[in-house]
């Protein structure tokens, strides 16, 4: 079980966080057309290694924000608000 960092609550099981995607894909501006928005949905790679990531704290304060995670080991070594840089 992971053990994620809230920036507000502190440390906690990965079962009070939902998994809410891919925090290092942009979106595309509202008159991109269709096709950059298919892509934007669907076309998703599937990296072996450090991922920047978006997570709510479900059970918890609520709050969504950002996991550098290793997707292999599952080590996180980073967690910040929105518009945080990680180091």
């Amino acid at each position: 079980m992971l053990r994620i960092p809230c920036p507000h609550c502190g440390v906690a099981d990965e079962a009070e966080f939902r998994y809410r995607g891919d925090a290092s894909v942009t979106r595309p501006p509202a008159d991109a057309g269709v096709d950059a928005f298919h892509d934007y949905v669907f076309l998703r790679d599937n990296p072996a290694g450090w991922h920047l990531e978006w997570w709510q704290h479900a059970h918890g304060c609520r709050a969504t924000f950002q996991v550098k995670r290793h997707t292999v080991s599952h080590v996180i070594a980073w967690s910040g608000w929105p518009g945080e840089a990680p180091p």
